[in-house]
């Protein structure tokens, strides 16, 4: 029990909070877009089993791949694997397990979750590696969390739309954004052994001003959102306030002064998934 704490821990379990509520989104609005009524309890249950191995997986790999350079940044050198307080053979259990948990769920919804597969593991895997050759690292980060509301989507419906990868490019915008926020932290050490992001690679002034560009392209997307599908006001709503909440995020942190950095990155963006939820959720329910 020790071990899988340490685990969770490693992997930062908690922070499953910022796509599965997207998942749950791309669930109930597939569902009622494509099936005319909310997914069974059974979809739901898949869905979140899905998304816990999925994330697992992809983390656990994370931290498995970057051991050695997290051993070296003075930042990460207390994560459990550079630590010694988790070995890499049962990172590598884990890991298994939690694709295994992904692939089961998948087939328990359709054929077409199990088709697409594939191409999410991709993604899982490979951004991972993205840092060592490209700034673009946090798009294809972005890429890998939007992910899960075309998963929430496929899963509910069995189908792909514009509508759901309209919801992907705001999740993937979304993301992408406050990881460069995220990545700031790590600017000298990734300039010092040569990995790439885009605030080593443009500097941190122009590192925010991007993070700025892709969150307006996100919010610029939820509200596409209201005009592709009958959403009405009460998601509107909850995409101003989203909005509002990017802004504030913003004007937690400067060039002079990233002392806020994990206020934005784990407080605000706890918050901006359970706000779309809840008021995609509310306004979903005007349906019925």
């Amino acid at each position: 029990m020790n071990k899988l704490r340490i685990l969770l821990e490693m992997i930062k379990f908690e922070h499953t909070i910022f796509a599965l509520p997207f998942a749950f989104l791309g669930a109930a609005l597939g569902s009622l877009l494509i099936n005319g009524g909310w997914p069974p309890i059974s979809d739901w249950i898949w869905i979140t089993l899905a998304m816990i191995g999925a994330r697992s997986a992809a983390m656990s790999l994370n931290r498995l791949i970057d051991a050695q350079i997290d051993k070296r940044n003075p930042r990460t050198a207390e994560r459990a694997i550079p630590a010694g307080l988790i070995s890499k053979l049962e990172t590598i259990v884990f890991i298994i397990i939690s694709f295994a948990l992904l692939f089961i769920s998948a087939y328990q919804l359709n054929m077409l979750a199990v088709y697409l597969l594939p191409i999410a593991v991709f993604f899982l895997v490979f951004y991972s590696y993205t840092k060592r050759f490209t700034w673009l690292c946090h798009v294809f980060l972005g890429i890998t969390i939007g992910i899960a509301p075309l998963g929430g989507w496929v899963g509910a419906t069995g189908t792909l739309t514009l509508e759901a990868f309209a919801l992907f490019i705001s999740v993937a915008m979304w993301t992408a954004g406050f990881d460069i926020i995220y990545s700031t932290q790590d600017t000298d050490y990734d300039k010092s052994v040569k990995l790439y992001s885009i605030p080593s690679y443009f500097g941190i002034p122009k590192a925010l001003l991007i993070a700025r560009g892709f969150h307006i392209i996100s919010f610029l997307a939820m509200v596409s959102l209201a005009f592709i599908t009958p959403l009405s006001w009460v998601f509107l709503f909850g995409v101003l306030i989203v909005g509002a909440i990017m802004v504030y995020e913003h004007s937690l942190i400067s060039p002079n002064d990233l002392s806020k950095v994990n206020v934005a990155f784990f407080t605000m963006n706890g918050i901006i998934s359970m706000v779309m939820l809840a008021f995609t959720i509310g306004d979903l329910l005007l349906w019925m």
